[in-house]
């Protein structure tokens, strides 16, 4: 049965909209910790939404540990990057199932996080591959109120250490940026338009998946995590134009680099 039509107010109340129910207890029915001691991860990671940059990185080595879901398994590896050891995996895309995977890792250990990744342009002028690091995030999604009240606000900021250490690896490496926010959603397919333009005019320069769920995730665990994107297809004109953006591979593997010098620097 139905509760009705509800008045804009009413959708405030966690009465209303489950989703508002919002519990601090930091345990549950299925928890994260169950992975801790399950092998030696370093402490710091780069979470990379680029496959074909993981297996380049990795190459035929096995993982060193498997996150299981239904779907497939999730690799985790133990690298060295410069001659210190840094743990690298792809988290799957969308917010639920990357969310998960980090709070398994940040359980294990994997407490100073830096994520890179591309994202779509919603504020105009940003040619592909441009450098972004995400500062804060629209919470446009479903798993970050699960870990942070909607009073916390409507936005989730990346951590002002991990913000700092992806722009000082920028600036050394001579690479240009931009600093900002984030739209995160759960619906790729219902990017519209007047959407589009609301978060364009609360200051929203990417749309993204999970940027907002790993915030809150890491917010929640007292992990530290920062995020950089390179601008990709382009929603800011009438018409989508993806750009190919998702074949600049030497646009990928830069941003990898950049991702584990920042890191590193945590």
């Amino acid at each position: 049965m139905g509760l009705g039509p509800a008045g804009p107010q009413d959708w405030f109340d966690p009465a209303v909209l489950p989703l508002l129910e919002f519990d601090p207890d930091p345990s549950a029915y299925v928890d994260p910790s169950r992975h801790r001691g399950r092998a030696e991860l370093p402490g710091h990671m780069v979470i990379c939404f680029f496959d074909e940059v993981v297996r380049a990185v990795v190459g035929e080595r096995k993982p060193d540990y498997k996150l299981r879901w239904e779907h497939g398994v999730h690799g985790v590896w133990a690298i060295e990057h410069e001659g210190r050891p840094l743990t690298v995996c792809h988290p799957g895309c969308t917010a639920p199932l990357a969310a998960a995977n980090l709070d398994a890792l940040v359980a294990m250990g994997c407490t100073k996080v830096i994520a890179c990744g591309g994202a779509g342009m919603v504020a105009a002028g940003f040619d592909v591959g441009h450098a972004v690091v995400v500062t804060d995030a629209v919470r446009d999604e479903g798993t970050s109120y699960h870990y942070l009240p909607a009073a916390a606000g409507r936005t989730v900021a990346s951590s002002p250490l991990a913000c700092a250490a992806l722009e000082a690896e920028l600036t050394r490496r001579g690479v240009p940026f931009e600093r900002g926010r984030t739209w995160t959603t759960d619906g790729i397919f219902r990017e519209t338009k007047a959407k589009v333009a609301r978060r364009r005019a609360e200051g929203c320069l990417t749309v993204d998946m999970e940027a907002s769920a790993l915030f809150a995730v890491a917010a929640f665990r007292g992990a530290t995590i920062g995020q950089v994107l390179y601008c990709g297809d382009d929603l800011s004109t009438e018409t989508w134009d993806h750009r190919g953006w998702d074949r600049a591979v030497g646009v990928r593997q830069r941003l990898f680099d950049i991702a584990c010098g920042a890191c590193l620097r945590l």
